[in-house]
């Protein structure tokens, strides 16, 4: 494969890909007899020039910024952990058990204790996968699929007939008390003076608590010992283990940090938007993640990125359903095309880069 420079291979190859799957929407959407150009129109003008837009793209990518994280550190460790969704499931556990029966004065100190609620239970459901991996040699990608679906059984027994309010039909907790409601950006909006900005949105303060975990990781993977560590078990089990790292330790370690990561998308969706504990929750957020993971290179800048485009695509594929008849099924094709070209067909579209910078001269030094 033809050498390439690094920032391509950083920028350059994921922004082709999303460019080929473009292309490959668009003609879908010129199939169905609707014009392409206006539905990209419609996506932007109703994500990216509208506060609500904003708002609910925002309320996304901090769903994706936390799975997307999560992925991202196990990938490091050469782990491909597919159990975000399940860690998230019981992250949301974590947050409804924490604001419903600790009476907190303040949102300030509920989104702290919502936050270690979060994270030991994502990372409690992380840990058997772990340690099936790192005593047993169990495959980390088998375990954490078929916890995917223990946490989803669970869940739904526990909203039924455990935590569900005395005479409710509904599967879902009773709401949060009013000390655990986090202030959405409609709230801080209004606190400045700009009355009536990201009306309705549920965006809210835990998207800065997902901007503070992009740098916690950027400085525990690349500015630590635990993260040089779980590097080097990544690149070379054999070689990390003479260097003296005990690779059943980091594989456990790593995975406890990335379930606590998948559990915190909770605090965002479980305190933050329903103010309680519902089913489905998670609407996905967990298997994309390993979309966003891929797109950003494992890397936190670039996951936020990636995080940022999967969220204007589920706002703007929401726009599209609500104003054309553009079914909302083709929404999910195009989400998958760009899964497509970012994670199955990577090889492909790097070789065509590759090809370019030979062309233009370029060595690698």
């Amino acid at each position: 494969m033809k050498p390439i420079p690094r920032w391509a291979d950083v920028m350059l190859i994921p922004l082709v890909s999303v460019l080929l799957a473009a292309l490959c929407a668009a003609l879908l959407v010129l199939a169905i007899d609707e014009n392409p150009i206006e539905a990209m129109k419609l996506m932007i003008d109703g994500t990216l020039f509208r506060s609500a837009g904003w708002g609910f793209m925002l309320y996304y990518t901090t769903n994706f910024i936390f799975t997307g994280l999560a992925v991202s550190i196990a990938f490091h460790a050469a782990l491909f952990n597919i159990g975000g969704e399940g860690q998230a499931m019981l992250g949301g556990l974590g947050v409804a058990l924490v604001c419903l029966f600790i009476p907190w004065p303040h949102w300030t100190l509920a989104i702290i204790g919502a936050s270690v609620g979060a994270m030991v239970f994502g990372a409690i459901w992380a840990a058997i996968p772990a340690y099936l991996q790192a005593k047993r040699g169990s495959h980390i990608v088998i375990t954490t699929i078929m916890f995917n679906f223990i946490a989803a059984a669970l869940l739904n027994y526990l909203l039924v007939n455990t935590l569900k309010p005395v005479g409710s039909m509904d599967p879902a907790t009773a709401s949060f008390p009013a000390g655990t409601h986090l202030p959405t950006f409609q709230d801080m909006a209004a606190l400045v003076g700009f009355e009536g900005m990201f009306r309705g949105s549920p965006a809210n303060v835990s998207f800065f608590l997902a901007i503070v975990a992009c740098f916690v990781i950027w400085a525990l993977i690349w500015r630590t010992r635990l993260g040089y560590q779980i590097r080097a078990l990544g690149h070379s089990p054999s070689a990390a283990q003479y260097a003296g790292i005990s690779p059943a330790k980091i594989i456990v370690i790593t995975m406890l940090i990335s379930g606590g990561l998948a559990g915190m998308m909770a605090v965002n969706t479980t305190q933050g938007e329903a103010e309680r504990l519902i089913l489905n929750f998670t609407e996905g957020a967990g298997f994309l993640g390993i979309a966003v993971a891929l797109m950003g290179r494992s890397h936190p800048f670039g996951v936020f990125l990636a995080a940022l485009l999967f969220g204007f695509l589920f706002q703007g594929g929401a726009e599209l359903g609500f104003w054309t008849s553009i079914p909302r099924e083709l929404i999910l094709v195009i989400q998958a095309l760009v899964i497509l070209f970012v994670g199955a067909l990577d090889n492909m579209v790097r070789m065509m880069v590759g090809q370019v910078f030979h062309t233009l001269g370029y060595r690698r030094a």
